[in-house]
């Protein structure tokens, strides 16, 4: 029901990548650009301002996403109590989620799912990727939200959220505000999550695509999550990449600091995963669910 074209909006707003939204779109990017143009030239404004490779909301930009964001909350808002009105939701889901994505995404969103489905009991377990995928191939759970590259011909995959893997420190660190190239990081002593992190393997197959394997690396430790690994990084001057999503508080209270790396970035999508075929009522409904979910 939202507006297609303020959907697109919407979606290259929130990932300010025109490649991004069409990839998450399912549409062609010259469709993506299409869309955009055609809605500044109803506006009669300019709503993306490009500089270099990357593009930011003009001024009226920002006011459009602000009127989008509460239409597609209204729209959503007037389909789900319809809906609750219409028929009665009833049973109870097992969601399997990745430690990133169960920690730091699903909470608020599934507070809000609560909120409109009280007699929809959710129940959802935290594991790494490669345990979630083997608990929804045995039937233990409804539905894998991860974070890893590896896929199966088993199951269907469908982006869920893009995401950014970043190098951070301490804000004292010696390095803190300089850029390194990707060589200097075998000079430094690195925290990773544990062999089965989805994060882990997106790592290392982007550093190998470059040259750098890090079993040459000087790996200090393997920690299980990602608070150890930030509380590790408070104590010492290691660094660590991980994902955005996991240091935005530290980040803002100015307690990690990002490290950039030349020529170097780390992007990725989150997958919800499901087995192929056709899924139950209450699949369907969380899945529409989310979809109107700004995450």
């Amino acid at each position: 029901m939202f507006d297609y074209r303020l959907k697109v909006f919407h979606t290259v707003a929130s990932r300010l990548s025109f490649t991004r939204a069409s990839e998450e779109l399912n549409i062609s990017q010259p469709a993506v650009t299409k869309h955009i143009k055609e809605t500044e030239n109803q506006l009669n404004t300019k709503l993306f301002d490009r500089k270099g490779t990357t593009i930011q909301l003009t001024q009226s930009g920002k006011i459009l996403y602000e009127y989008a964001e509460k239409i597609r909350n209204l729209y959503r808002d007037l389909e789900f109590e319809i809906s609750q009105v219409n028929q009665e939701h009833k049973g109870k889901l097992i969601i399997g989620a990745s430690t990133t994505i169960a920690q730091y995404i699903l909470p608020e969103i599934l507070a809000k799912f609560n909120s409109y489905y009280k007699d929809i009991k959710i129940e959802l377990l935290t594991q790494n990727t490669e345990i979630i995928s083997s608990l929804l191939k045995e039937g233990k759970i409804d539905l894998g939200i991860i974070e890893g590259e590896s896929q199966s011909s088993f199951f269907e995959y469908t982006t869920f959220k893009a995401d950014e893997i970043v190098l951070v420190t301490k804000v004292h660190h010696p390095l803190a505000n300089k850029t390194l190239n990707l060589k200097d990081l075998y000079n430094l002593g690195l925290i990773f999550r544990e062999q089965g992190s989805g994060t882990q393997e997106f790592i290392q197959n982007r550093l190998k695509e470059k040259g750098i394997h890090i079993d040459e690396l000087n790996i200090v430790m393997q920690l299980g999550s990602s608070e150890s690994i930030k509380n590790y990084l408070l104590h010492s001057d290691c660094m660590a990449f991980l994902s955005i999503s996991t240091v935005l508080n530290e980040l803002k209270n100015n307690i990690l600091t990002i490290i950039d790396i030349k020529n170097f970035s780390i992007e990725r999508n989150f997958h919800y995963i499901l087995p192929k075929g056709e899924q139950s009522e209450l699949i369907q409904l969380f899945l529409k669910f989310m979809s109107y979910e700004p995450v």
